[in-house]
């Protein structure tokens, strides 16, 4: 702490705030930390002024019923100082605000900077707010009124608010708050949504988990990480706790009727109770492998949530974060989902595709599982919510698959073409699909001939270990695994460990992702260190430049940039603020690289850079393209679709980078659609010479106009 500064360095209570300085000289600085639950309410007091010598305080920092936060005044130094009777009267007073919306669960630094004749405010380190003000310094000179001034939260204007308050300092000298901000800031401790594998996210945001039995139950996977305010995650060795509790209490799960914990954590195949297995946090990551024992319909059907907590931390809001709703169902009742795949293409040899336009929903789920079965023993994958809807055969048919946010990884993408594929000995672009030139996997376990057997005489550098491990890993665990691989492996190598995984899995796609890996990782960490040399965090707005550039580069759009929009969900979707660190970065990166790839190839680059129309409007989010859709008395009609890139798939998931149509259905609900651009145009020496995208788009039954995507600026 600045020796000429007064103040708590550690985490406390906002009620308990309280603070005695000298004003004499008509000029301080308070700065601090604020974090406000979501149980807050609003309007609110934050800091009230009080003077020795009189009875009343009044409001000095003060958020409205918008959020929104304001300087006030201060007594005896401002002629504009609020009424010390009305609590309420900072309104109708002159005072320094900003057009900052205060969010919840989430900290926030404030500086509040008091002059003789003008006040200041200052969040997250930028001047935002100031107000010029008549002073009463000079008529009030060596007044002791002047010297003693109190900053408190003291309460009593009927909202309840409740906060915490992190490095309250007040010093006397502005000019040592420079840079105050980013010195010691505190710390939160969230889920890296980017972590989480084997699991549905329904339309509600509800998290649909396959639970139960020992028999029935499966793994699903998540990381939780502790990162300061700027996102940098921070290296602390603590451990992390989950537990199971009722969605609207809030209260424990009871075990099962068999006397089993309800949330189990997997360590190398066997099963602990989650209380008994905590999980350490590795560089401020703490990776969790999890199953739930308890089914919501053995508790009356209620929601479930996942507590995370770092107890040696202490009982702070910060220290703990909590998972979506999770409904935990039985194998048996897959039924209840939301979706369904399409039917799978006949390079997985599914052939029994109907023809007709009405495909039955109940068959269509019997044969996925039956040739789950077979083929792929290994990869017991749950399959991310899919829409139960007709489809139909054509010639030349744009492939519609599952939908984004709940597709899982047993799809076809764009990410593979002949000038990004390592070669084979004979010169020719590697195809991933000559994984699947062999026979069929239903034949080749007739004959006995099992993915192992056929290839256990050949010997590659790459170990069958790690392409099982990677088969089996999370996409945390797969990130790591091709991070380490990817820096000395060859092309060569690179490729085979793309078509083995892709044999195993099933999969084409897990083999798209470690195609690009290499890549990937070169263009993002060089990228980095020109940015960055220091390796420190960067301004936002310097950094987004040079990522918009490399961006372009590698998308091949030099007649298109990011709009601001473009730019602005990509900070959203980081969580970046006012400062780029390394783990922004990355986040970054394993997302929109995949996307510039799909932009460049030949059948996506003329539609995005097609201005009319305009078939992609560019980044946005499910709900935006929901919202796009939706008129003022309902949905548009019938047929209208927009197309977007999917926010929740970043590298190395296998639908990174996919193109998703989402449209109208003729039942005037929206549907989710991967398109699976690879299938209709293929690669390499197997590319097929179709139609433009966009007619085969217009060809689909379900499909008959392009929707606008309206955007504010």
């Amino acid at each position: 702490m600045n020796s000429d500064s007064v103040g708590s360095e550690g985490y406390s209570l906002l009620k308990d705030l309280r603070l005695e300085i000298e004003a004499k000289e008509g000029t301080f600085s308070l700065c601090c930390w604020l974090y406000f639950t979501s149980f807050s309410t609003f309007p609110v007091t934050i800091i009230q002024q009080v003077y020795s010598d009189i009875s009343e305080s009044a409001p000095f920092l003060v958020i409205d019923d918008n959020k929104r936060i304001h300087l006030l005044p201060v007594l005896l130094l401002h002629e504009e100082a609020p009424d010390t009777g009305n609590i309420n009267s900072w309104a109708e007073v002159p005072h320094a605000t900003v057009d900052f919306k205060f969010p919840l669960e989430k900290w926030v630094h404030v500086e509040c900077q008091v002059f003789p004749d003008y006040i200041q405010l200052q969040i997250n380190g930028e001047i935002i707010g100031e107000k010029s003000l008549c002073s009463l310094l000079n008529e009030k000179s060596g007044s002791s009124d002047l010297k003693k001034l109190t900053l408190a939260n003291v309460g009593g204007d009927g909202n309840s608010v409740q906060g915490y308050v992190h490095k309250f300092e007040i010093f006397p000298n502005i000019s040592s708050t420079k840079d105050y901000h980013l010195k010691d800031p505190p710390l939160k401790l969230s889920i890296d949504e980017s972590s989480v594998s084997e699991i549905e996210e329904e339309s509600d945001g509800v998290w649909a988990v396959v639970g139960g039995k020992a028999s029935c139950r499966r793994n699903f996977s998540l990381d939780v990480v502790l990162s300061d305010a700027f996102g940098q995650l921070v290296d602390k060795e603590n451990e992390v706790f989950a537990s199971l509790l009722y969605a609207d209490t809030r209260a424990p799960v009871e075990n099962t009727t068999d006397d089993e914990a309800p949330l189990l954590a997997s360590y190398d195949g066997i099963e602990f109770s989650s209380c008994e297995r905590p999980s350490k946090l590795l560089l401020g990551r703490a990776s969790f492998k999890l199953k739930i024992s308890q089914l919501s319909s053995k508790c009356d059907n209620r929601f479930f949530l996942i507590r995370f907590c770092v107890p040696k931390l202490g009982n702070y809001p910060f220290f703990e974060t909590y998972s979506h709703p999770i409904r935990c169902i039985s194998r048996s009742r897959n039924t209840r989902l939301s979706t369904l795949v399409w039917k799978r293409s006949t390079a997985l040899n599914c052939s029994s595709v109907s023809q007709s336009s009405a495909l039955d929903d109940g068959s269509l789920e019997l044969q996925h599982s039956d040739h789950d079965a077979q083929a792929n023993p290994l990869m017991k994958r749950f399959r991310l919510g899919q829409d139960k809807i007709s489809v139909s055969v054509k010639t030349d048919p744009t492939t519609l698959e599952q939908p984004d946010e709940e597709c899982n990884s047993h799809v076809q993408t764009a990410n593979q073409v002949e000038n990004e594929l390592p070669r084979s000995s004979d010169g020719k672009p590697a195809n991933v699909n000559e994984a699947y030139d062999s026979p069929s996997d239903s034949e080749s376990i007739g004959e006995g001939n099992s993915p192992l057997n056929s290839m256990a005489s050949k010997r590659y550098p790459i170990s069958d270990m790690t392409i099982f491990k990677y088969s089996l890993a999370s996409l945390a665990e797969r990130s790591l695994i091709l991070k380490e691989i990817a820096t000395s492996a060859s092309d060569k190598e690179i490729l085979e460990l793309a078509n083995h995984v892709s044999h195993y899995s099933g999969c084409l796609h897990h083999g798209n992702q470690i195609l690009i890996a290499k890549r990937l990782i070169r263009d993002g960490t060089n990228l980095w260190k020109v940015m960055s040399p220091n390796n420190h965090h960067i301004p936002w707005e310097n950094a987004v430049y040079e990522i918009q550039e490399q961006f372009m580069k590698i998308a091949g759009c030099g007649s298109r940039s990011l709009s601001p929009q473009d730019i602005n969900l990509l900070r959203r979707f980081t969580g970046c603020q006012e400062y780029l660190t390394q783990d922004n970065f990355e986040k970054l990166w394993c997302w929109l690289y995949p996307v510039a790839f799909t932009i460049s190839r030949d059948w996506i680059n003329p539609i995005w850079n097609s201005t009319s129309p305009k078939w992609i409007e560019g980044f946005i989010t499910k709900e935006e393209a929901e919202a796009s859709l939706q008129g003022p008395t309902g949905f548009q009609e019938p047929g209208t679709f927009v197309l977007r890139f999917p926010t929740s798939r970043s590298w190395p998931h296998p639908d990174a980078g996919s193109l998703v149509v989402t449209y109208v259905g003729n039942d005037y609900k929206l549907h989710h659609r991967l398109l699976s651009l690879h299938q209709i145009y293929g690669s390499g020496d197997k590319r097929v010479d179709m139609k433009p995208l966009q007619d085969m788009l217009l060809a689909e039954p379900e499909l008959s106009r392009l929707g606008r995507i309206i955007r504010s600026h």
